[in-house]
């Protein structure tokens, strides 16, 4: 939600531009809240492993201690990445034309506009990009098998929906942002349209930050209950209507 601010300010405004400065800003900005996002999403994942493989054991072994390490630890794993990409993109020669074909900083674009060779820049941020974005992904994936094997060895079927209702919020999430950032990130470039690339990242940088509210709160009874009251007064509505 980083680049919303200044997005706003361009959809009203006639002169869109952003300094040297800013555009750095917002890039290091970005790096960091989507790393540190790969690492929360990942210890949200072994929250509910813990949960539901060990339910006798959660309060023991998700002690305040450890949730504010794994907090801290998320939060922090995207400073390295962010300083070294958005340090290294602005050291770059910038002589050419200063038009960003998007609508917000980001790497891939900004580096088009960069007159040297960015082989050793493009490999690094690949290597990064595979390195936060898969490495979380695993530990999501095998704490989810984990869950889905105890959940299939559940004999109540009443126990096997609680279950699966405490992970369906955090998996459609999960869904979403990797979901949208692979197909930004790691699909081919040759196979990539600028309109597509911008439709995209519209859907992560926007789209799936506004909608996680909705999707962790639809777990809460009231606001289900809430949901249920105005769709029902609408339909009787429409009914008296007609």
């Amino acid at each position: 939600m980083v680049m919303v601010p200044k997005m706003l300010l361009d959809l009203v405004s006639t002169r869109k531009v952003i300094s040297f400065v800013g555009c750095g800003i917002q890039m290091y900005f970005f790096f960091f809240f989507g790393s540190s996002e790969c690492f929360l999403l990942s210890m949200m994942a072994y929250d509910r492993f813990v949960a539901i493989c060990n339910p006798l054991r959660y309060s023991v072994i998700m002690n305040r201690s450890l949730c504010v390490c794994m907090a801290i630890g998320s939060w922090m794993s995207g400073v390295p990445v962010s300083m070294l990409q958005t340090a290294w993109m602005m050291a770059l020669s910038f002589c050419g034309p200063n038009s960003i074909d998007h609508f917000f900083c980001d790497g891939p674009p900004v580096l088009k506009l960069v007159t040297e060779d960015t082989t050793t820049y493009e490999m690094q941020a690949l290597a990064s990009t595979l390195l936060f974005i898969m490495f979380p992904f695993s530990l999501i994936l095998v704490s989810y098998t984990r869950i889905i094997g105890t959940i299939l060895r559940m004999s109540s079927a009443t126990g096997r929906q609680k279950a699966f209702s405490t992970c369906s919020s955090h998996l459609i999430v999960v869904s979403l942002f990797y979901g949208t950032a692979s197909l930004t990130y790691l699909r081919p470039k040759s196979s990539q349209s600028p309109k597509s690339k911008k439709l995209v990242s519209l859907s992560y940088t926007v789209i799936t930050p506004m909608l996680n509210p909705i999707i962790y709160s639809l777990r809460n009874n009231e606001v289900k209950g809430a949901v249920k009251r105005t769709i029902t007064r609408k339909v009787l509505k429409k009914l008296d209507v007609l």
